[in-house]
């Protein structure tokens, strides 16, 4: 029974004491916002705010569980030369603000706040993958690497990036590919942008993957430039035609589909001795096509 009622003396006390209100110290950590336009935030002087507030005794009390943040607008920062500063006058009133209609500041301890803020320029600039990628037998790339997003923001100085062209991925290798792929892949930051901000620290990197084969035509050599009055014969008169791709491109093409060509001209200017033959013709969307042979022999004869 006496134990009971010292609770319930001490608890009556404990909220009539708390209900009263006091003048103590309290901190804010500071979150500075609303930068002028073209410029990049680069620190400051204080990080957090020591005031003097008069409260309830149940509010100081939460203060020692929990630390409330006061947002400092720099909109109303003031220059002199390259320093910025907000006066006490001046965020003495936004902290005002943003207190409890039950709390009222009494003293607050800095006097004003200095702010780092650095003039910048903000320029798109595509990103380029940076892959090595060893295919496994038999496979080859469908298309491109493509790079999502392909293209991203730089934010610094005029001086770090007035120059920059393009941006890269850190180095992805990928041995032995015989599937699609996806892969998340963080932007390469160059030591000497050190002022400078990425709108996006990664990229997606996707890419097709396909199984090919291979099939030779046999391709007649068609002559070009050569007089009326001279006869040329080819030994052979067809060279094959070593052609790559997907199975499904492959079964569409036909030799004609192929133009080899040997140049007159090549034996007036004296170029070696044989007949040499150029790829003037090829379908899209094959992987590879190469000459079996590029020079053939020959004989001419005058009509």
């Amino acid at each position: 029974m006496f134990l009971m009622f010292l609770f319930f003396s001490t608890l009556i006390w404990l909220i009539n004491n708390l209900s009263r209100s006091y003048v103590s110290t309290a901190k804010f950590n500071l979150e500075y916002v609303n930068l002028p336009e073209g410029y990049l935030f680069k620190g400051a002087t204080d990080n957090e705010l020591k005031v003097r507030l008069k409260a309830g005794g149940f509010q100081f009390l939460g203060f020692n569980f929990r630390r409330s943040t006061i947002a400092i607008d720099l909109s109303e920062a003031q220059r002199k030369d390259s320093m910025f500063y907000v006066p006490q006058d001046v965020y003495k009133k936004q902290v005002e603000k943003q207190l409890s209609g039950s709390m009222s500041l009494v003293d607050i301890e800095t006097d004003t706040l200095f702010v780092g803020m650095l003039a910048v320029i903000s320029k798109k600039v595509p990103v380029h993958p940076n892959v090595e990628m060893n295919l496994a037998r038999n496979y080859l790339l469908d298309g491109k690497i493509e790079t999502k997003p392909d293209s991203i923001t730089l934010v610094g100085p005029s001086d770090e990036i007035d120059s920059i062209r393009v941006v890269r991925t850190k180095k992805l290798t990928l041995p032995d590919v015989n599937s699609d792929f996806s892969e998340s892949v963080e932007i390469y930051k160059s030591e000497k942008l050190k002022n400078t901000e990425y709108s996006d620290e990664k990229v997606e990197l996707t890419a097709q993957i396909a199984r090919f084969s291979e099939k030779v035509f046999e391709v007649p050599i068609k002559m070009v430039h050569f007089p009326d009055n001279v006869e040329v014969k080819t030994f052979p008169d067809k060279v094959s035609v070593l052609c790559k791709a997907k199975l499904e491109r492959l079964k569409k093409l036909e030799a004609g589909d192929f133009e080899v060509i040997a140049d007159y001209r090549q034996l007036e200017e004296g170029e070696g001795h044989g007949l040499k033959l150029q790829l003037r013709k090829k379908p899209s969307g094959l992987h590879s096509v190469k000459l079996q042979k590029d020079t053939v022999e020959y004989i001419l004869n005058k009509k």
